[in-house]
């Protein structure tokens, strides 16, 4: 066994914010990854930041901007975020200064627990012994082992008095299916990605979550490599992007690639990070996602490899499918996956973007309101500013009644977008109920509500929220305290001097 003062689970942002934090304070400290990378979704596609208001970030985010404008020699916020391998070697040069023992390719088993501490995390490379845990995981696993109560999708909008609580209501946009494209096959039965089965009522809890996928990572280089078909592709998997084609054809609308799944060189290098954009993209809606958060690994394994597939044959689709414009699949043609990215997963991102997974029922719990009325929290230790983002739940099909007979349609639900002015993140949303669990943070799957979480869960804020948790977690450990009796004032004095933003 390990023993360490403290060990992060999650090679996240944020755990590698924590452990880092952690160790310059000079403690023993372990970073476990599930996987072989460091860095979570900042190095796995999603280079492109979304920041929200630049003014609340600071710490260790702000440390990050710094050293990725060093990286390429200009001045901070020149670019929104950097290429994944630049991200990923920020951080492992970050946790080899700071002295954190890094163990790779270890994936949770279970915790041992001792009364209401943690005592030990184990993992398929071994069992690791620590005074404090950050679980710093998407998923939340070591607080769920630990007995720590959490709540998984959307709740009810009666269980907080949140506006914007429960399923949606399905409205025209952007991000939902035009009406009249039938999800029926001839013979009746549904087509592939579209979900079965009622939506819940307008306003109610139905435990969906956010939808998943990759942030695909795509270059024009002369290297680049095209997008190929994946053995095992399904012609009639991509029969309603044919649908939703053709229907565009007959209104004379002309799309472009950029807009389905985002073509701007977004980041250095002549590179993009590809995001779901439209009712149609790399975003998997059939509902898969919801089983994840709560699965066993060969069933989150599944789910994965589904998300991967998806993008993989989505890319080729649009690249080469008759039923897609022409302009379409010409503009495809000028991107390809980057040569010097990810070579190690075929230039694929390692990291499945997990939206949201569980979320702890902590000393604290953030809802809408906190956000909205931007209420002031006394125990502040980051603040976050970007907007309710919630992004498609599921894609179903509904009978529609605005005909002499009832008439089938595909629609997308869940979308939300919400501006909320600055507010602050309380140290109470980071730390378990005292009774629950002693000597554990939670930076990532924080204490709040589905709506309020859909704003919290952006990078920057990981990354601020990771670098208190491993202050907080190394103060608990040297100390001996629970981590519900750290010395808040003197956590925000620490965090202020490294530059933490905790009002404006």
């Amino acid at each position: 066994m390990r023993q360490a003062e403290v060990v992060v689970y999650g090679a996240t942002s944020a755990g590698v914010c924590a452990a880092v934090a952690a160790a310059r304070r000079g403690l023993d400290t372990v970073l476990l990854g599930p996987g072989r990378h460091v860095g979570g979704m900042t190095s796995g596609g999603l280079g492109y930041t979304d920041i929200g208001d630049a003014r609340v970030l600071g710490g260790m985010a702000a440390e990050f901007r710094r050293a990725v404008a060093d990286a390429y020699g200009v001045a901070p916020g020149h670019y929104a975020g950097p290429e994944p391998h630049v991200a990923e070697a920020i951080f492992l040069s970050w946790l080899d200064a700071a002295g954190v023992e890094v163990v790779f390719d270890a994936p949770l088993r279970t915790v041992v627990t001792s009364g209401d501490r943690v005592y030990s995390a184990v993992t398929h490379r071994g069992d690791f012994a620590a005074g404090a845990f950050v679980d710093a995981s998407y998923e939340g696993d070591v607080l769920a082992a630990a007995g720590v109560g959490y709540r998984v999708g959307r709740e009810d909008r009666s269980l907080h008095g949140e506006r914007f609580a429960g399923r949606r209501e399905v409205v025209p946009g952007m991000h939902n299916f035009p009406s009249w494209i039938s999800p029926f096959r001839a013979d009746g039965t549904l087509l592939p990605q579209v979900a079965d089965g009622p939506m819940a009522e307008v306003g109610e809890g139905d435990g969906g979550v956010m939808s998943y996928g990759y942030r695909v990572c795509m270059s024009t280089a002369a290297d680049r490599i095209p997008f190929e078909r994946r053995p095992g592709y399904d012609e009639e998997h991509w029969e309603l992007g044919r649908r939703l084609f053709r229907h565009w054809r007959e209104r004379g609308i002309e799309p472009r690639a950029g807009r389905l799944v985002g073509l701007e060189p977004n980041l250095p290098g002549g590179k993009c990070d590809g995001n779901s954009l439209g009712p149609f993209s790399l975003s998997v809606l059939d509902r898969s996602a919801w089983a994840y958060p709560d699965a066993g690994p060969a069933e989150r394994e599944r789910i994965r490899l589904h998300h991967l597939h998806h993008a993989q044959d989505l890319l080729y689709f649009l690249a080469h499918d008759p039923e897609v414009p022409a302009a379409v699949r010409a503009e495809l043609g000028l991107w390809g996956l980057p040569a010097d990215e990810f070579a190690d997963t075929g230039h694929l991102p390692h990291q499945l973007y997990v939206r949201e997974a569980r979320r702890m029922l902590g000393s604290k719990h953030l809802t809408e309101h906190d956000l909205v009325q931007g209420r002031p929290q006394e125990d502040v230790i980051a603040m976050g500013s970007y907007h309710l983002d919630v992004r498609e739940v599921q894609r179903t099909w509904r009978w529609v009644y605005e005909h002499p007979d009832p008439v089938p349609m595909v629609v997308t639900e869940g979308y939300l977008s919400v501006g909320v002015a600055p507010y602050q993140i309380p140290y109470g949303a980071i730390v378990p109920r005292r009774e629950e669990c002693a000597n554990l943070v939670v930076p990532v799957c924080v204490s709040a509500s589905h709506v309020a979480f859909s704003s919290i869960r952006m990078e920057v804020q990981y990354q601020m929220l990771g670098h208190a948790a491993g202050l907080a977690a190394a103060q608990a450990a040297g100390s001996g305290k629970a981590v519900q009796d750290v010395d808040v004032a003197a956590l925000q004095e620490e965090l202020v001097a490294a530059g933490q933003v905790l009002s404006l």
